[in-house]
């Protein structure tokens, strides 16, 4: 008799060679109901890669390539044996391997509906709740609600919230898209409140109506749920019935896939796995790919053999043993997590301790995406020294079955399992089979915790699992401390647990525990992932958690021990997170007006996001001769070049040619105002990232992987990597390109001696803020297409400045301008990143382009953009502030020191909006401001919303902060005492008028309910010593136009077509701010024609030329007047016609001017007059107006960890008469977020080499749904109308961003409370962002005084403060 399973063992084995290709087999599955069978599947193609380049679908996005944005998700669909019932999980397609979908059903975003064809109920809402701005996030959020509601057609907004842990938005704030899907929940209905319509809860209805009983003329309504499909479960498409018939039918086989470099062997049975695992002990078993897939992205790994174990039935069993609950180890962590919570629901509360800890574990591991693919066995065998589970199963005494062909073995995981970094027990040979975890004892207590930089899918700083087991009432029998982040593997706090034995549960065995763990759980200080002091703080204070949840429970089991205090409770609470809510309130439609304008109209392209038809510059058809490219990029931060080698690159497979400073035929040197700058670096590198060449390949696969051969021998130069080391050394770029040691910029007014001397009081200070990672969704891209005659080159780009790029690309080429053209369709986001540093792809791009005559593309890898593009300056603030007891601030001499980089990029600019918001919102007589420009060894730093506004006014705010923490005064008084009044002058001699301020004050005071939160605030603080809140609130003026006056220009072409179509062309790009939208608007109301009859198409340099970049805020106000001057033209002539037929259509009056020999084309033009001004003589006009803003936070912080609690936030913004409000608020809410992300969580780390260690989601953490302020009201300030721009409307992109201080010092308040707890009071310095590291360390308690920090110098940090 045959033993086929090892027949087929046997052939799995012989295929493994590199000379078997041919012998693949074939891979069948579906994508949207269509068969792909696929004869040559590479197992190191991702879906993604298939999805995109050969079936064409361009719908799902590539965010990151590593499983943490949610940009790329879709649904797989399979039978579950043995019920045969179909689960749909929504799964990350950058990270899955096309080789595991063997009869799987892929559902993308195009397979559940379309603008042509029909809608899915699910792309309607988000569209028309105003939940899509860019829309490159948009299909991954619409595919993970879908596959939410395929298993669950009546979720609850919690599951909904969990379905969205492993999707980013960086546009919207969240809040439109939770709010939009709410209404397909069960608990997501209307409440009849203010906000009928949009979906607001009751609770913020009330809100809303708080100031405003008497108003008649405020609406909440930005859409109406009852417009929305109904959504019908029954209508979904079935899962195929060929595959459901293929999956019925098939026999168990094997599968074995070929590639370039490796093969995938999927084995169809445990003893056909043991036997490859036996010939290939090196081979990697890869289930989810969760891991694999970003050490072969990332790593440069890579595995010839891949077993594919994740379909064999013992692996995926579940079954109960007398002792617990057994998991096959191909068991997925969503599987695992739905077995615990029945379990917990059915078996006696003593028994699931240990499964309640893993689920606790389990609410914050990675995404869902993540969960539905990962396998427990591959989170064990991984190793990780931050494994949120591993500390859980060594705590608990889970048993793990290893088998190999010889027979299996049972072991615990004890401190004898993991051997070292990223190593266990686990023999080579050996597969692990399953996981036993038990259930819990009588006398046993578990808990589990995890602490992050962001609680949502964020990697562990440290985590810890802790169990005690009691005899005798409280008498310690059994201890097992074990924790993750503290040493290379996970640890075990042996010695501390065997101290403890014997004793009672009390305060004396609390405090020799912290001694004693202070001692056991050290770290180097150097330690990889810093925050060595806050880390072992943690280990103390995460067991006084566990001491005070352990005895709160024996004291409710009726066990006489010490009482918990009433103060203390709340330290043991978990964190439970309340729904989201919101109002929105804005200026209703007068009476009697028809047009759009002021209304809140949904984004043109909203329906097309929501579907995946929106064209992004990637998702462009491939040319037929399209070749890739990709970067050759500096290892060192300061290096002469010796030599490059590319020899080796050159014979990889695909490779078409090199590229190097030598093949540019016009100018290396380049910049957007400097020419400080090259496009490829000849002689000496300045900085990590630094371009050196690149690679073109026939594929982005190929030319990635010969980029990494290309061999640079440096010799390597001193670099400066911080502002304190650019001091120390005097490195300071002067405005044309020098360094000295003076500043570059210089604004005084006022005599600042007399006013240091009228001061009752001086106080001096410093202040750090972080730089900020853009991190728009769609990454840098560039397609440059040669035109075969005259040095004709297109260029598709992802840009915000269409005509720098053109102006760079020609320079590089050697050829006049008007010989490239730039498209620009749409961008996925910007934010100022796209503003200049774009051109350091295009102009390689071109090059490349230019010297194949080929098309060329390129479009870099999340860890790539983010390592070579810089982003917001880092800036560093000391300040001297004189004021009277009263509060009023008479004296300020600041400097701001700006982390540049190596190049000057728009870094002066930046420094001068920065000193013109160096009093932010407040009159100060006598003022001095200085500006250093930091040159160090980094990537330039550039352009980011805000452009140096936020840094400036962040440092008026501390000082503001200061002087009413030294008179022991509100802060809030302290500042409005000092708001500037009408017909005041700033520090720049622009007089204010239609000042806002002290109504949005007043507006935001009341609607907030902010003295009523002050009082309950300081109540809750007298009664919890371990959670404190804090309430801010916080001003914003924000100066509107380019501080370069001749930027404040703008064109537009407009055409009418004999049909009576309009197609309008203006100098602005879209990002997602909605600006085309209001174009067509202001086109809209000044032709009388509805929007329908309107299409802009893109923009382009061919049409209108000369533009200035989107950015500044005044894109709105700019292209607006020049399509307003275009339109008005276009109107004036059509006017005899509409004279002479009062009764006819505008299509008739169009023809009657065509027959006419009308010209049926305009352009338009607008410059923003009276601007200019002069820092030498501290004249002129810097700004057309201000935009204003008040917010209000309130926050809960936790004192033990530093993690916080966004409660709620009140922002009352002036933004004159909106254009669109509904846009106008998504403005609001979105830079608001990115405002919290740069002040309380975003945080970049850089070597003291100057190497980027943060490079993707997984290092660097933006907000996530769960940081949405629980309650957010965001109210327009009414009757505000501003004759300085079109249509008396404001600008509103960069202003609402400051407005998230308000967060910070809200934090700094709970701080302040907590530090008052432990005798400390007065000012006291706080860096942003406030991360939970600072938080947690700068509440100075018992706990921080065990942790003492290494003296510095005495230790090279893993990272520093640059």
């Amino acid at each position: 008799m045959t033993d086929t399973s090892t027949d087929t063992a046997a052939r799995c084995a012989s295929g493994s060679g590199s000379g078997s290709r041919s012998r693949s087999d074939q891979l069948v599955f579906f994508v949207n109901g269509k068969k792909i069978v696929e004869e040559k599947a590479d197992p190191e193609t991702t879906l993604l890669t298939y999805l995109r380049r050969t079936l064409g679908l361009t719908g799902t996005k590539l965010g990151c390539a590593e499983g943490g944005c949610g940009a790329c998700t879709v649904m797989l669909s399979r039978p579950q044996p043995p019920t045969g019932r179909v689960l749909h999980y929504a799964v990350n397609a950058c990270l899955a391997p096309l080789c595991s979908l063997h009869l799987v059903a892929v559902t993308t975003v195009e397979g559940i509906g379309s603008v042509a064809r029909k809608l899915h109920p699910v792309q309607e809402r988000i569209a028309r709740a105003h939940g899509s701005q860019c829309g490159f996030c948009t299909p991954g959020f619409v595919m993970s609600m879908y596959a939410l509601l395929r298993n669950n057609p009546t979720p609850k907004m919690a599951d909904l919230e969990e379905a969205f842990q492993g999707n980013l938005c960086r546009c919207t704030g969240y809040r439109p898209i939770l709010e939009g899907f709410k209404s397909l929940t069960v608990d997501g209905g209307c409440c009849g409140g203010k906000g009928r319509n949009n979906g607001c809860c009751l609770a913020n209805g009330s809100a809303a109506e708080t100031s405003s009983q008497e108003v008649t003329d405020e609406s909440a309504c930005l859409f109406r749920a009852a417009d929305f499909a109904p959504f019908d479960p029954t209508q979904e498409v079935i899962f195929p019935p060929e595959l459901m018939s293929l999956i019925t039918n098939q026999r168990p086989a094997s599968l074995r896939f070929h590639g370039e470099r490796a093969t995938w062997l999927q084995p169809c049975s445990l003893h056909e796995l043991v036997l490859l695992k036996w010939k290939h002990p090196d081979a990697k078993v890869v289930v989810g790919n969760t891991e694999v897939g970003i050490e072969v992205k990332f790593k440069n790994m890579l595995y010839p053999i891949t077993l594919a174990p994740a379909f064999i039935p013992e692996l995926n069993e579940v079954r109960h043993t007398e002792d617990g609950v057994l998991f096959g180890a191909a068991c997925t962590l969503s599987h695992m997590g739905a077995v615990l919570r029945e379990e917990v629901q059915t078996r006696p509360a003593h028994q699931t301790q240990v499964f309640l800890a893993v689920l606790e574990q389990l609410r914050w591991f990675a995404g869902l995406q993540i969960r539905n693919v990962a396998a427990i066995g591959g989170n064990i065998m991984t190793a990780s020294p931050i494994s949120d589970l591993n500390p859980v199963f060594m705590a608990t005494g889970c048993k793990v079955e290893l088998m190999d062909k010889d027979g299996s073995r049972v072991i615990p995981m004890d401190n004898a399992f993991f051997t070292g970094y990223r190593k266990t027990a686990v023999r080579p040979q050996e597969i692990l089979v399953s996981i036993e975890i038990p259930y819990s004892k009588k006398n046993q207590f578990v808990s589990a915790f995890k602490q992050s930089a962001r609680r949502e899918d964020d990697i562990s700083i440290v985590t810890a699992a802790m169990s005690v087991t009691f005899c005798h009432g409280d008498v310690v029998e059994d201890l097992k401390l074990s924790y993750g982040g503290m040493a290379a593997t996970t640890a075990m706090a042996s010695t501390t647990a065997r101290s403890l034995l014997g004793r009672r549960w009390g305060e004396e065995l609390l405090q020799g525990a912290c001694r004693s763990l202070a001692k056991e759980m050290t770290l180097d200080p150097s330690a990889p992932g810093g925050m060595v002091t806050y880390r072992r703080t943690l280990t103390i204070s995460l067991f006084y958690k566990f001491y005070l949840t352990v005895l709160q429970k024996l004291r409710d089991q009726g066990i006489s021990v010490e009482a918990v205090q009433p103060n203390c409770l709340s330290a043991a609470d978990l964190h439970h997170p309340e729904t989201p809510s919101g109002v929105q309130v804005f200026q209703a439609m007068p009476k009697g007006q028809n047009d759009v304008v002021g209304r809140p109209m949904m984004h043109l392209s909203a329906l097309k996001h929501a579907t995946g038809e929106a064209v992004y510059c990637d998702d462009m058809p491939m040319y037929e001769n399209e070749l890739y490219l990709a970067l050759v990029t500096s290892s060192k931060a300061h290096a002469n070049i010796l030599s490059i080698d590319s020899s080796l690159a050159e014979t990889f497979p695909g490779v078409i040619s090199c590229v190097f400073a030598a093949d540019i035929p016009g100018s290396n040197a380049t910049g957007p105002v400097y020419s400080d700058e090259t496009i490829l670096a000849d002689r000496q590198v300045t900085c990590v990232g630094h371009i050196i060449g690149a690679v073109v390949a026939d594929t982005q696969l190929h030319a990635q992987r010969a980029a990494k051969a290309v061999r640079v021998q440096y010799e390597e130069l001193h670099p400066l990597v911080t502002i304190k080391e650019a001091i120390a050394a005097q490195s300071f770029y002067q405005g044309n390109g020098t360094i000295q040691d003076q500043p570059i910029r210089t604004l005084q007014r006022g005599d600042l001696e007399a006013g240091f001397k009228q001061a009752d009081r001086v106080i001096e200070g410093e202040m750090h803020i972080g730089g900020q990672e853009h991190f728009y969704l769609e990454t840098n891209v560039t397609l440059a297409v040669p035109r075969g005659e005259d040095g004709e080159m297109e260029l598709f780009v992802s840009t915000q400045s269409a005509s720098k790029t053109q102006s760079l690309v020609a320079k590089a080429l050697g050829v006049p301008a008007n010989r490239v053209q730039v498209r620009v369709k749409r961008m996925g986001g910007g934010f100022g990143g796209k503003e200049t540093r774009t051109t350091v792809l295009s102009t390689v791009v071109a090059v490349a382009a230019n010297k194949l005559k080929r098309p060329v593309r390129c479009m870099l890898d999340r860890d790539e953009d983010m390592l070579v593009t810089g982003g917001r300056h880092p800036f560093y603030g000391k300040y001297k502030v004189g004021f009277l007891k009263s509060g009023k601030v008479v004296a300020l001499d600041v400097s701001y020191y700006s982390n540049v980089g190596n190049s000057m990029d728009l870094s002066l600019s930046i420094m001068e909006r920065a000193l013109f918001h160096m009093e932010n919102s407040y009159s100060v007589a006598n003022v001095r401001g200085r500006g250093f420009l930091c040159r160090t060894n980094l990537p330039t730093n550039t352009a980011f919303r805000g452009f140096g506004g936020p840094q400036g006014m962040m440092v008026a705010e501390s000082w503001m902060n200061d002087v009413a923490q030294s008179l022991e005064r509100p802060a809030h008084e302290v500042r409005r005492l000092n708001l500037y009044m009408e017909g005041e002058s700033t520090p720049y001699n622009q007089i204010l008028d239609q000042l806002t301020l002290d109504r949005c004050w007043d507006e935001c005071l009341s609607r907030s309910g902010f003295h009523e939160r002050r009082a309950a605030v300081d109540l809750y603080n007298r009664k919890n010593r371990w959670t404190k809140r804090g309430l801010a609130i916080v001003p914003t003026k924000f100066g509107i136009s380019f501080t370069a006056a001749f930027l404040n220009q703008a064109g537009a072409l407009v055409h009418i077509y004999t049909d009576g179509s309009v197609l309008l062309t203006h100098g602005g790009t879209e990002m997602g701010q909605g600006l085309h939208t209001k174009m067509v608007q202001v086109a809209s109301r000044v032709l009388g024609i509805p929007c329908s009859k309107i299409h802009i198409s893109e923009t382009n340099t061919s049409t209108v030329p000369n533009t200035s970049p989107t950015a500044a805020s005044a894109s709105s106000d700019l292209n607006g007047a020049a399509v307003h001057n275009a339109c008005e033209t276009l109107h004036r002539r059509l006017e005899p016609y509409k004279s002479r037929n009062p009764k006819g259509s505008w299509e008739d009056w169009v023809k009657e001017a065509y027959f006419d020999r009308v010209n049926l084309s305009a352009n338009g033009f607008y410059k923003t007059p009276d601007l200019g001004y002069d820092f030498d003589s501290n004249s002129g006009r810097v700004f057309n107006y201000f935009s204003y803003g008040v917010a209000s936070s309130e926050v809960e912080i936790d004192c033990l960890t530093g993690a916080h609690k966004n409660l709620s936030t009140t922002i009352v913004m002036d933004v004159g008469h909106s254009l669109n409000p509904a846009i106008d608020i998504g403005q609001v809410e979105g830079g608001f977020m990115q405002g919290l992300g740069l002040f309380t969580i975003e945080e970049l780390h850089y070597s003291p080499c100057g190497v980027l260690l943060t490079r993707g989601p997984g290092s660097y953490k933006i907000p996530a749904i769960g940081d949405i302020p629980t309650r957010l009201t965001v109210s327009l300030l009414r009757d505000a109308p501003n004759e300085k721009a079109i249509f008396s409307s404001k600008a509103v992109g960069e202003p609402p961003l400051f407005l998230a201080a308000a967060n910070f010092f809200a934090i700094k308040d709970a701080v302040a409370s907590a530090r008052g707890e432990s005798g400390l009071s007065g000012p006291f310095r706080f860096d942003s962002p406030a991360s939970t590291e600072r938080i947690r360390m700068a509440c100075s308690d018992q706990f921080t005084h065990l942790c003492p920090p290494a003296e510095p110098g005495s230790f090279t940090p893993w990272s520093v403060q640059v």
